[in-house]
């Protein structure tokens, strides 16, 4: 209001938020919806959202500025549209659509959703660092919806519409896409009144968007599909809408997002009576209803955050600062370094414990969760490391355990079991939904740096049908190429991916797999239940907080080789095949390197040194040794 004359107000909105962001501990003053239930926080206030985006809708259209009219006096007042859904209009003003003064501008929106498999210690962490550090957390509001009294109590349009594919002329847009909008809001504003509070009963507007994929919603006759990526998942899925450089995000990237929270019931009204106009006049909207019905959902059950302030996370452990670059981070890390030799001492410990006393398969185990996809090279992805983790005793709850125990250590991690029912019947790879005109989930879609545990030893004999097949060849790609090609019914289009696999199985596994390590237990305990329970109730917390720390931390630590140590890793290697042609090859080679990146990195240091490739290549022919071991004992099984 202050700078009507002004286009550079908008900037000035960003700036004073991303400095007041700045300051001491602000970002955890603002409730974040991950952590607090919608019907909670009070409507146009400040939220924030840690999210990965699920899909990427059509841009939209607004009336950033838009002008209303009193028909009475014939006064005339001039309204901003921008971080709104609904128009704001006084119980005396219609909006004049035929203004000169009104400009349409345009947004873009994303459905996103929680980081699929974010792990409990994250989002409890979240919320106590938020409730420990805010005296007070006046946003919150059990009766949110008392905002709407009953002077107010008049629908206005919505300031945004999504354009049309179909092409049509300016007139027809006009005619078509703005004029409904009046008459919708004339035709509500006179009929609706006073009832309005009917449609915005508390009990609708608490329903809490975490009762898995599916919700039931007054307005949808069919249940409302989330389209959460994992079977289970609970949480809000939220239509971000994003102004300014949103190409920088795409599908799957994790975002923390600041921005003004849209709940109005007045949005599930108005898009109830699109729904059910169009039904009877199908040229006033070319979208399908299965379009509306999914673009639009009750603001109650998915609320849409208009962004203020939007960044891509390197990471979502809340134990770590958010960006390492900044001085203070600097300070956190060189602190945490100066004490990382015991932190991993101890982290060894506990997973051999958890690996039945095998030290060797601890070992790798550590460095399959310190990887991670460094650069890729053609289509060749660098510092991939899945680990295929043989002679799991088979339909045991041990590799149940294995899982439990990494998902109390890793921000996000999935177990897949691989039964030949979930081979058949899952939806792992996302396919494009031309009707709704949306991307359908699929179990693959993760986000950058999630675990996936395959749990292999489920698998009994039986058929693979079609789905089955593709959905094998998928994780195998997954694996090989780090990639997952999404179906878009007339072609696939690929998406490189970040995923940290690691496959559990009784013999060699089915799948690809960078590295196998055979596990030799040294202890087998009566109770495995009791046993690996007590494992975790003995850590303490502060001590499990630094192994959370220290594998978080070490994949995002810069790595090289000199070139000193190049010339001797050549010429050790053209030594080892000169003694033994037949077993050495290049991807010998590859692998050792591999393990020589992780294991120096495990000890802090980010260059390669001749001690860390010796010690490499000893890891390297023990779990060799054994796995001939097992070969000559068992047959051709490995």
């Amino acid at each position: 209001a202050q700078n009507v004359p002004n286009s550079d107000w908008e900037k000035k909105v960003t700036e004073y938020f991303r400095e007041k962001l700045k300051e001491n501990n602000a970002t955890n003053w603002v409730p974040s919806l991950n952590d607090v239930p919608v019907h909670y926080l009070k409507p146009n206030s400040l939220v924030k959202f840690r999210c990965m985006v699920q899909d990427m809708f059509d841009p939209e259209f607004y009336m950033g500025v838009y002008e209303t009219v009193d028909p009475n006096t014939n006064a005339r007042v001039l309204h901003f549209g921008k971080y709104r859904d609904v128009a704001e209009c006084g119980p005396q003003q219609e909006i004049d659509l035929n203004s000169s003064q009104t400009v349409t501008s345009e947004r873009q929106t994303f459905y996103c959703v929680p980081v699929p498999g974010e792990s409990a210690w994250v989002k409890e962490i979240s919320f106590l660092t938020e409730l420990v550090l805010s005296e007070s957390v006046v946003v919150l509001n059990p009766q949110f919806y008392a905002y709407i009294s009953a002077s107010q109590a008049r629908v206005s349009p919505s300031t945004s519409y999504t354009p049309s594919r179909h092409k049509r002329s300016y007139e027809e847009d006009e005619d078509m896409d703005l004029h409904p909008c009046k008459q919708k809001e004339q035709h509500l504003g006179n009929s609706s009144g006073g009832d309005i509070h009917g449609c915005v009963e508390p009990k609708r507007l608490e329903t809490e968007a975490s009762a898995g994929h599916h919700l039931i919603s007054p307005n949808c006759s069919p249940p409302l599909d989330l389209n959460f990526p994992l079977p289970g998942e609970k949480g809000p899925a939220c239509l971000v809408k994003v102004y300014e450089s949103w190409e920088s995000f795409k599908v799957n990237d994790v975002l923390e997002v600041y921005g003004i929270l849209s709940v109005d019931p007045v949005l599930s009204i108005v898009n109830s009576e699109e729904r059910d106009s169009s039904a009877l006049d199908p040229m006033e909207c070319m979208d399908t209803a299965e379009e509306q019905r999914v673009h639009s959902p009750p603001a109650s059950l998915v609320p849409r955050i208009h962004v203020i302030l939007a960044q891509k996370l390197q990471h979502i452990n809340p134990l770590l600062p958010a960006c390492l670059n900044e001085e203070e981070s600097k300070t956190f890390v060189s602190n945490f370094m100066s004490e990382l030799s015991p932190v991993r001492a101890e982290l060894l410990g506990f997973l051999t414990h958890a690996l039945l006393g095998d030290s060797l398969a601890a070992e790798y185990l550590i460095l399959h969760l310190i990887s991670t996809v460094y650069a890729r090279r053609d289509v060749l992805p660098l510092g991939k490391f899945t680990v295929n983790l043989s002679g799991c005793p088979r339909n045991s709850i041990f590799t149940e355990h294995v899982y439990r125990i990494i998902q109390q250590l890793v921000p996000a991690s999935y177990r897949l079991q691989m039964t030949i029912e979930n081979m058949n019947h899952s939806r792992f790879i996302p396919h494009k939904d031309y009707a709704a005109n949306r991307l359908v989930s699929g179990v693959l879609q993760l986000a950058s740096n999630t675990s996936l545990v395959v749990d292999e030893t489920q698998l009994e004999q039986g058929q693979l049908d079609t789905t089955g097949v593709h959905n094998v060849t998928a994780l195998g790609n997954l694996i090989t190429w780090q990639k997952v090609d999404y179906d878009f019914s007339y072609h696939q289009m690929e998406f490189p991916c970040n995923i940290n696999v690691l496959i559990t199985s009784e013999g060699r596994s089915l799948l690809p797999s960078d590295c196998q390590v055979h596990l030799q237990p040294q202890l087998i305990p009566p109770n495995m239940e009791e046993y690996m329970t007590s494992l975790l109730t003995a850590v303490l917390p502060s001590v499990l907080n630094k192994f959370r720390i220290y594998l978080s931390l070490l994949r995002l630590l810069d790595y090289s080789i000199s070139d000193e140590v190049t010339k001797a890793v050549e010429e050790d290697f053209v030594e080892m095949r000169k003694s033994d042609p037949e077993s050495v090859t290049a991807d010998d080679l590859h692998r050792t390197l591999l393990v020589a990146r992780f294991l120096s990195l495990s000890a802090g240091q980010t260059t390669l040194s001749r001690e860390r490739w010796l010690r490499a290549k000893q890891l390297e022919a023990f779990r060799k040794a054994r796995l001939e071991q097992q070969k000559c004992v068992n047959g051709n099984e490995l």
